[in-house]
């Protein structure tokens, strides 16, 4: 399994041969941006397959693989926006997250 700090090395990778081939200047404002624009399309397959979306002509299995990739494509993103901006998402969940844990742990 890999770590985060290796995903978003992979997700970097992938996402500078994106920007070359597509010529995206990747600023500041594009990494947020796009994050908002990933998770905007999340909700959309999500509202999809839970009957409250258009559907067309795609099958349960079509709408499903599209809401696993829309979530790659969010984690990706935050992934790329943290590291950017200097966000040690590893630290910030032990800060913010994982902390209950500890208390609870002591609670017991």
């Amino acid at each position: 399994m890999a770590t985060l700090d290796e995903l978003s090395e992979r997700v970097e990778q992938v996402s500078a041969i994106y920007a070359e081939r597509c010529d995206i200047r990747r600023d500041d404002d594009w990494y947020a941006l796009k994050l908002h624009e990933e998770a905007g399309e999340l909700v959309a397959e999500y509202l999809r397959g839970t009957g409250r979306g258009r559907v067309g002509e795609r099958t349960e299995v079509a709408i499903r693989t599209a809401l696993e990739d829309e979530a790659a494509d969010l984690l990706a993103q935050l992934l790329l926006f943290c590291r950017h901006n200097g966000v040690d998402v590893e630290a910030a969940l032990e800060r913010k997250w994982f902390a209950h844990l500890k208390r609870l742990d002591r609670a017991q």
